[in-house]
């Protein structure tokens, strides 16, 4: 599959005009300071995920409709693996005491600063897929246990994040003085003629440095479905752009979506067996997307079903 530079350049330019619309409805004088709205949120995930959709058919005109089901297969695996963040962004913003309305802002540099990580690791992977087999088998064992941990390491990671959050503190404090107070959306401020950094800093580096574990589990499971840089790159960059709406759009419900991380386990489970036993069985492309789909679909409407209900209120005259 040769790209072309131009396929590269419509891509980063596509990529480029979004980002700088959705940063103009962060900075407009509507945007910024408020806190996200359901309505708008939602807005802003359709689009995000429509935008990711329509690109399939951009792959289906240049490379055909096997290249097409390749990338979707790998869009839907990289857009449910990124739910997971979702889970761990509820912690760290609880942890560090930031409002909604300023969430936002990290959240959008966060994704900004994990498409340019994201980059890097996906060329550093190819590069040793390419030089060294036996690599295959490290990336298969990290998804299996990313599987592992996602059903049995819930509490683990809860830790994980508030001790995440400590250390970042310390850290950052040993370079710039910490303060605990916000100002607005700034990342640091001047103080009696030196920089303070603000919980905003923290918070920031906290969610770079998650998501770098994270793509430590998802960039390996898009290589079980494709070596192709331009899709495993591409099915990346719009699962994670539509990230920061789809935080808001389901944060509040993140313990309603109780069981969702059991399907997430199988996806990963399944993906990380797929490719120990790439040059033993060849699984289709179109089962790995009916199982993804599925184990996704199950694991949405188990959550739905048995969800919690409200405690019925007392009856009283």
């Amino acid at each position: 599959m040769q790209v072309g530079w131009w396929v590269w350049a419509l891509f980063a330019f596509l990529v480029t005009a979004m980002l700088a619309v959705d940063l103009l409805v962060l900075r407009g004088s509507r945007g910024e300071g408020r806190e996200p709205t359901f309505r708008s949120s939602a807005l802003w995930s359709a689009a995000w995920i429509s935008l990711g959709l329509l690109f399939s058919f951009v792959v289906l005109r240049l490379y055909g409709p096997h290249a097409q089901l390749t990338y979707l297969t790998a869009y839907l695996l990289e857009k449910s693996l990124s739910v997971d963040n979702i889970f761990v962004f509820v912690l760290i913003f609880s942890q560090l005491r930031i409002p909604p309305r300023e969430q936002r802002r990290v959240l959008y540099w966060g994704v900004l600063g994990a498409l340019v990580m994201r980059g890097a690791l996906i060329a550093g992977g190819m590069y040793l897929l390419d030089r060294f087999h036996w690599v295959l088998y490290v990336f298969a064992a990290l998804i299996i246990l990313a599987a592992v941990r996602m059903v049995f390491g819930q509490e683990t990671e809860r830790k994980a994040v508030v001790a995440a959050c400590a250390v970042c503190d310390t850290w950052v404090g040993r370079i710039l003085p910490v303060t605990p107070v916000l100002h607005g959306s700034r990342f640091w401020v001047r103080q009696g003629g030196r920089l303070v950094a603000t919980p905003l800093l923290i918070a920031l580096i906290v969610v770079e440095t998650t998501d770098l574990v994270f793509a430590m589990d998802s960039i390996p499971a898009a290589f079980a479905v494709t070596r192709e840089p331009f899709l495993v790159y591409t099915s990346n960059v719009f699962a994670m752009l539509g990230l920061r709406s789809l935080y808001f759009l389901l944060a509040g419900a993140v313990e309603r979506f109780r069981y969702l991380r059991f399907g997430l386990a199988g996806i990963l489970a399944f993906v990380g067996v797929k490719m120990l036993l790439g040059g033993v069985i060849d699984i289709p492309i179109w089962v790995s997307l009916a199982v993804v789909a599925g184990a996704l679909a199950v694991a949405v409407m188990v959550s739905v079903i048995l969800a919690p209900r409200p405690a019925a209120r007392a009856y009283s005259r």
